[in-house]
């Protein structure tokens, strides 16, 4: 079951407790009205625990990226597309780095974050992208 049905399905819940409250509160008196609140209010606080949880380590679970290529040659990267050659007779040349030279961390994409690439040739990435040759014979010398 996806996110977005899981929600509909708590807010559908939301919305026939409501209508029930009202209905109960009109055809009963104020006490039973306000019994029968407290424990619809007690389940509700326990449901919106229990969601919470369960987005919280299902987020924790994976990158939380998505990620969808579609179309001939299209190419999409969640993180960092770095030194890529795509497409016939392409090419990237690095320089030599120094000894000692630091490596700076690659970023990460946030949470959530969708990446898509539609289309003929098409190319997207979640992070940077950087010293790339796409397409035909390109070339691409990094430094």
């Amino acid at each position: 079951m996806s996110t977005r049905q899981i929600l509909w399905a708590v807010a559908g819940v939301c919305g026939a407790a409501t209508i029930g409250l009202v209905v109960v509160a009109a055809l009963a008196d104020l006490d039973t009205g306000d019994r029968v609140a407290s424990i619809v209010g007690a389940a509700a606080g326990l449901l919106g625990c229990a969601l919470s949880v369960y987005f919280g380590l299902r987020q924790a679970g994976g990158t939380g990226v998505t990620v969808h290529a579609g179309g001939r040659g299209a190419v999409a990267a969640g993180g960092n597309a770095t030194g890529n050659a795509v497409g016939k007779n392409s090419k990237v040349t690095r320089a030599v780095t120094p000894p000692g030279s630091p490596a700076q961390p690659a970023p990460t994409p946030p949470p959530g974050q969708q990446v898509a690439a539609h289309g003929s040739g098409a190319a997207a990435a979640g992070g940077n992208a950087t010293g790339n040759a796409l397409g035909k014979g390109s070339e691409v010398e990094e430094r």
